[in-house]
Parts: C-alpha cells; structure tokens; sequence
C-alpha cells in the first residue's frame, strides 16, 4: 500500500499487507483508508504485455468487487504493468535494499505517482526558467 501527502503531489510507500483471509484482508485495508482520510482508493490492475486481462487480472477484479461492497471510498484500476521491476531497479539503484526491503509497497507508491502525475496541468516550458529547477 501507497498513500500520498494531502495535496496529493507525492506518494510513499506505506505498508505490505500479505493475504490472509479476504474479509480480514478488506477490514484492514477499510481501516487504513479512513485513519489516513483516503478520498480515493487506487487498485494496480496485472494487464498483461500485450494488454489483455489475464487469470490474476481477473482475481484482482474479483476482490476489487468485494472491497467496494465495504466501503463508501470510489475505487479506480491503474495498470500496474512493470511497476514492480521499476521499483526494484529505483531501490537497488539507490542502494536501498535489503532482506527486509518489499518492493511491492514501492511498486504501490509508482502506481500511485503515475496517477497523481496524470491529474497535473501539463506544464509549459519557459525559456527562462532553469531546467536544473524540476
């Protein structure tokens, strides 16, 4: 899981949740979404290379269906396709890793950045503005 800050600019990774059972894994979830006041809920949907939805797509979708009957929180698929290769490569280029590091929540917080990047007003270029600045 990924959460990110109030004005939604950043997102950091927050916790792994290993499956147990589903209620108590939805209940968890549920109970994390409101103690950081979550307006909505992102969920990394397993598109295949090709685009398709394939047999762990369709899980997802399965427990997608499932959390959004226990909560009042809107629910959005991002295709999470390479986000946990990306993450792995961002954490071992940073010297980051360890036996206790999970990629996962850091796949979580690409998803959720390449979200909150596609709700900003594109930028326009200035000249006079240094590029070194971004």
């Amino acid at each position: 899981m990924a959460v990110s800050d109030p004005l939604g600019i950043i997102a950091t990774p927050l916790m792994i949740i290993t499956r147990r059972e589903i209620n108590t894994d939805v209940q968890m979830i549920v109970d994390i979404a409101v103690k950081n006041e979550v307006e909505l809920i992102i969920v990394g949907l397993p598109f295949s290379m090709d685009g398709s939805l394939g047999i762990q797509a369709e899980k997802v979708r399965e427990f997608t269906d499932f959390l959004s009957r226990h909560t009042d929180i809107p629910l959005e698929y991002r295709d999470e396709r390479l986000s946990t290769v990306a993450a792995k490569r961002i954490l071992q280029q940073t010297h980051k890793t360890n036996r206790d590091t999970r990629y996962d929540a850091a796949a979580a917080a690409l998803i959720l950045q390449s979200y909150l990047e596609d709700l900003l007003p594109p930028r326009e270029y200035r000249e006079d503005e240094d590029a070194t600045a971004e």
